[in-house]
């Protein structure tokens, strides 16, 4: 199980066009402010990626202006692990859960995700928060990931699993969260 002082979350590549181009657009990026926003009430890290931002734009605006104050991690790699800056930041934060989120799940996601097992970090795979162009294909990165030793989460699972108790001014934080 997870706890918010060992999890991290990723953001990978939402960026540009290309967000709105993947399948269930809107849910995924409802989602991954769902986490965002209650990973700010549990004290857990935000990393965010951009894939080549030159030439497929920036982090969407609804996201952007989550993650204001925190550079997202420039990549042309797919993996965002071929990214010195991003690992030595991943390897400062000391944290082994890594909930990973953004697109293309057979892509950067994929290649980011297998990496990070390689390299002994928990996976948990935020499923109905990553996307693809196509179904097929993030329906095989989903698959190709949990192969690999991911394990599989929804946005409201991953979020009541680090919160872990239904009291309190956190609890109530999360309750509005998950509710918009």
């Amino acid at each position: 199980m997870m706890r918010p002082e060992e999890s991290v979350l990723l953001v990978i590549d939402v960026q540009g066009k290309l967000a709105g181009l993947v399948h269930e657009s809107a849910e995924v990026e409802r989602n991954i402010s769902k986490l965002v926003r209650a990973c700010r009430v549990l004290e857990v890290p935000v990393i965010s990626t951009e894939q080549y931002p030159e030439g497929l734009g920036r982090t969407v605006e609804p996201l952007r202006k989550l993650l204001e104050g925190e550079a997202p991690f420039e990549k042309t790699a797919f993996s965002c692990c071929g990214s010195e800056d991003f690992m030595s930041y991943l390897r400062q934060l000391n944290r082994n859960d890594i909930l990973v989120t953004g697109i293309e799940t057979h892509i950067c996601v994929y290649q980011t995700s297998v990496e990070l097992i390689e390299y002994g970090y928990n996976v948990h795979l935020v499923t109905d928060a990553v996307s693809s162009r196509a179904v097929e294909n993030r329906d095989m990165g989903i698959h190709c990931i949990e192969n690999a030793g991911s394990w599989l989460k929804t946005t409201e699972m991953a979020i009541f699993e680090l919160l872990r108790v239904a009291e309190g001014e956190r609890f109530k934080q999360i309750s509005r969260i998950i509710k918009e």
